[in-house]
């Protein structure tokens, strides 16, 4: 993604800064304060709350 795409976007919900991530093969937007990362398909950001990760939640493998 382009650098300068990141500056212009903004968290949808907070509208705070986000940061691209490329953690286990793929790349999203990540908004430390909302705790969420937004994915990034085709080199287009996805961002609807509905589509978004939940960065609090644990790993499948991880729950009980």
């Amino acid at each position: 993604m382009d650098p300068r795409l990141i500056e212009l976007l903004v968290c949808p919900l907070c509208k705070g800064p986000l940061q691209l991530s490329h953690e286990g093969g793929q790349t999203e937007l990540v908004c430390l304060a909302d705790q969420l990362a937004y994915p990034v398909r085709d080199g287009i950001p996805v961002m609807l709350e509905g589509e978004a990760r939940s960065l609090t939640e644990s790993p499948p493998s991880e729950r009980g």
